[in-house]
């Protein structure tokens, strides 16, 4: 192909006003997309979860009936989400019991700290500023909220799972159609194949490193007597699917839990472990091995998760990584034009 075949089509338009028309473009799509948040998130979440499932549906169609391979496909894909929003609701809600649980505890620590800081010449008004800042009905409060939230997106359960339902029958016979369009239009066809696999490569990558920390969380809470390790572990899997500060989120409860059980030596050691274990997996080699693995530089991961958190809510921190994989292939993949910006975008050499 000659390098003029693949230059973008000339409109005569400066090139400035071209630049201008094009963010004017993304930004009544991105307002409508946060305007529809409550149903692209569950949708494209079905999606993902489609897309995970299908080479599982692959392999049962080649020794079971279809209807049957659907049916085992969907009763997986159920499974999994049930057991996801089940975990979130149990951390939530046991968080917020055992801080109940700890409410003298918590005063009492309050008291000591503030004759302390008395002692060290501290006035008793800026004691007090302090004392209300580390209010525990402050931080109930919070958690409740957080469980109402987490039973709102457990709502579109029901919705997912229709869906999920409707993409797994359709799914039989999607990818006959998709080699059918390749024929006619290869370059879009080979892009949405290429989100389907970093997707999948994604989830791998974030299964098996979110099993790593889980396993090694678990097993310093429990060597340390925090309450409840395992569901604490299993939090540090969920979050591990947010990118970057997902370990964050989930070492809030066991230090909180840790302060009120053990006092601020307990805090520190829980703090300092799950740093270091957390930011040296989930920060620094998880994000290399999954740019690797989907074709997005650090820094754009990154930023993924601060755009669609922003976007979607919630859910887009979780799904900021195939969300970003699914405008790289609609805008930059499946546009011989712009394959140009390929490398970039990965941060590495063409291949």
């Amino acid at each position: 192909m000659d390098s003029t075949s693949s230059r973008a089509p000339d409109t005569g338009l400066p090139r400035g006003l071209v630049v201008l028309l094009g963010l004017a473009a993304a930004v009544i799509v991105i307002a409508g997309m946060r305007g529809a948040a409550s149903l692209l998130g569950p949708a494209f979440l079905a999606l993902v979860l489609t897309i995970a499932a299908h080479p599982m549906r692959g392999w049962l169609d080649r020794s079971l009936p279809s209807w049957l391979a659907t049916l085992l496909c969907l009763l997986v894909v159920n499974l999994v989400m049930v057991a996801l929003a089940v975990t979130l609701v149990a951390a939530t809600a046991r968080f917020a019991t055992l801080l109940a649980d700890y409410e003298a505890e918590f005063n009492a620590w309050t008291l000591d700290a503030a004759d302390r800081l008395h002692q060290l010449g501290v006035s008793p008004e800026q004691i007090q500023h302090v004392a209300d800042s580390f209010d525990l009905s402050r931080l109930t409060g919070l958690v409740t909220g957080a469980v109402t939230g987490v039973l709102g997106v457990a709502s579109s359960l029901v919705f997912i799972v229709t869906l999920v339902l409707f993409m797994t029958i359709d799914g039989s016979q999607f990818p006959r159609h998709l080699t059918e369009a390749a024929r006619v239009r290869p370059g879009p066809v080979d892009a949405l194949a290429t989100f389907a696999h970093g997707t999948r490569s994604y989830l791998l990558v974030s299964t098996v490193f979110g099993l790593i920390v889980a396993v090694l969380d678990t097993a310093v809470l429990a060597l340390l007597d925090v309450p409840a390790p395992v569901l604490w572990g299993l939090l540090a899997f969920l979050t591990n699917y947010i990118p970057n500060i997902g370990f964050v989120i989930g070492l809030v409860p066991p230090a909180v839990l840790a302060l009120l059980e053990g006092g601020p030596g307990l805090f520190l050691a829980v703090v300092v472990i799950y740093s270091v274990l957390n930011v040296v997996i989930q920060s620094v080699i998880q994000p290399k091995v999954v740019g690797d693995a989907v074709g997005l530089s650090t820094t754009l991961t990154f930023l993924s998760l601060v755009f669609w958190s922003w976007v979607i809510g919630p859910l887009g921190a979780i799904l900021a990584i195939p969300l970003s994989l699914l405008v790289r292939s609609l805008l930059v993949d499946a546009d011989p034009a712009n394959r140009w910006l390929s490398p970039l975008v990965a941060n590495r050499d063409a291949p």
